[in-house]
């Protein structure tokens, strides 16, 4: 057995003294608080330090775990495109070429305060290639009636049935559809419109029967009345039914489309949909008996506005490419120096989208972050057509980095892709376009979350306690053996 006196002889803190035969001081009493103060302080200090987070962080080659493919989600405003032309597209530095993305893209009429004007906007069926008569040296006579701002009213409240052609005369496809055009230059060019409005015009006379009239409106010389029907692309062609042509409260039309085939055995065939169930002798139910035989892609609601809000997301290849928003039609042609691609922006990101719970998580980590995933947001390009500021494309320039972060308490991998954005306004000769080329780059930011140990904290607490405490004993001692020394030598002198 060991005996308790060999243990006692390890003893490290030998020589107690009785407390009876210590004497406490002044001095000591202040470095004691001094020194109890600086513990709680030192102590709340490291605490903190071993509360909060701390991260490396590190640019590696990206190691994306998403794929070859990135989203774009967005949310556009396009004040003055209207959704029946309005085309979203994508194409890369790979070839990659999609025209009119519509399966993840929704579309809505707004006004030019960008407030939201009726339900979702439909554009039909996709790529579907609609036939014009055949060029003919055959000249026809105008037998639609000419409408300017003055008559307009007039012909809409008079027949049941107006059908409207509003073209230009510069148009390709209004010359394949109207006569009015110079005769040198079109005269092959057959006059469907022309010539479907005589047989109409034969079958129903506007005197005797008065149910359906065929009619046109030159834009190049009725600008006014043109854009107040949200006019954008040549030849537009509404159908215009008595007592449904009535504004509302925001001061919209409601009428319909044509999107059918522009020859004349298929004008004829439309017309004579349009007229069949109205009653000769009661034209006050026209709007009571619409036809609902045509197919959708050959008539539907015309836009109720000028603007059009476009909002989805498409996925595009992980190389350099465009985002491009457009006006774009097979059959129809645009004056460049009348387009307005002027757009706000409510929402554009790159990547997954990440939960407000997920990003309340990130910031817990990195406040920062988060601050440039959705850059553009709430930002606002304006342009305005005019003798000097025509034809304007508004580009924007994004550099897009991806960052992901790994926490270590529960090894959870979060990425988000964030950008820079440069925009700026392009005069060009061709259709005004708003363009977004994105860049992604090779490099990625790693940040990784880095805990401290709980024993590196009871070992700094440790440390605290006890280097307060030595110090606290080495500066008693000191000032005690200071102040007995300056006792002596008064004691001296008084000798």
């Amino acid at each position: 057995m060991v005996s308790t006196t060999k243990i006692k002889s390890v003893d490290f803190y030998r020589g107690k003294i009785p407390r009876d035969l210590t004497e406490a001081s002044l001095s000591g009493a202040g470095l004691s608080i001094i020194a109890a103060l600086s513990m709680m302080f030192l102590f709340g200090m490291e605490l903190s330090n071993y509360l909060t987070l701390s991260t490396s962080t590190s640019v590696i080659v990206d190691q994306s775990s998403d794929g070859d493919f990135l989203r774009i989600e967005f949310n556009i405003s396009f004040p003055a495109l209207s959704c029946e032309f309005a085309s979203v597209d994508v194409s890369d530095v790979l070839g990659t070429n999609r025209l009119n993305i519509t399966k993840t893209i929704r579309k809505y009429s707004i006004d030019s305060d960008l407030k939201p004007t009726g339900t979702e906007f439909h554009s039909g069926s996709v790529g579907k290639v609609v036939k014009h008569g055949d060029e003919t040296d055959e000249e026809y006579s105008e037998d639609s009636v000419s409408l300017t701002a003055q008559n307009f009213d007039k012909y809409s409240h008079q027949h049941a049935i107006l059908v409207v052609n509003f073209f230009a005369p510069w148009c390709y496809w209004s010359a394949r559809l109207a006569l009015r055009a110079r005769k040198n230059f079109w005269k092959n060019l057959k006059p469907s419109w022309e010539k479907a409005a005589k047989i109409i015009k034969e079958r129903y006379d506007p005197e005797m029967d008065g149910r359906i009239v065929m009619a046109k409106v030159d834009c190049t010389e009725e600008g006014e009345l043109c854009r107040r029907h949200h006019i954008q692309g040549y030849p537009s062609i509404r159908i215009f039914r008595k007592g449904s042509d009535l504004r509302d409260e925001h001061g919209h039309h409601d009428h319909e489309s044509y999107y059918g085939d522009r020859d004349t055995d298929s004008l004829v065939t439309t017309m004579e949909t349009l007229v069949a169930p109205i009653p000769l002798e009661s034209q006050r139910l026209a709007l009571e008996n619409k036809s609902n035989n045509m197919s959708d892609h050959v008539k539907r609601p015309a836009p109720k506005s000028g603007g059009c809000r476009i909002e989805g997301f498409v996925r595009v290849k992980k190389v350099p490419g465009n985002l491009i928003i457009s006006a774009h039609s097979g059959s129809h042609s645009f004056d460049p120096s009348q387009m307005n691609m002027s757009h706000v922006i409510s929402h554009l990101s790159f990547g997954r989208k990440i939960a407000p719970r997920v990003m309340s998580d990130m910031k817990r980590v990195l406040p920062y972050i988060g601050g440039s995933h959705d850059r553009l947001n709430g930002r606002a390009y304006i342009s305005n057509p005019g003798d000097s500021n025509a034809n304007v494309t508004i580009e924007h320039y994004l550099q897009v980095v991806k960052t992901e972060v790994m926490t270590t308490r529960d090894h959870k991998l979060v990425e988000e892709y964030e950008y820079t954005a440069h925009s700026s306004l392009v005069q060009s000769l061709h259709i005004p376009v708003a363009k977004f080329h994105f860049e992604l780059s090779p490099m990625q930011v790693l940040v990784t979350e880095n805990r401290k140990s709980f024993w590196h904290f009871i070992t700094n607490v440790c440390a605290i306690i006890g280097g307060v405490f030595t110090v606290a004993g080495i500066l008693d001692s000191v000032l005690h053996n200071t102040m007995r020394l300056m006792k002596k030598v008064e004691l001296g002198k008084n000798f």
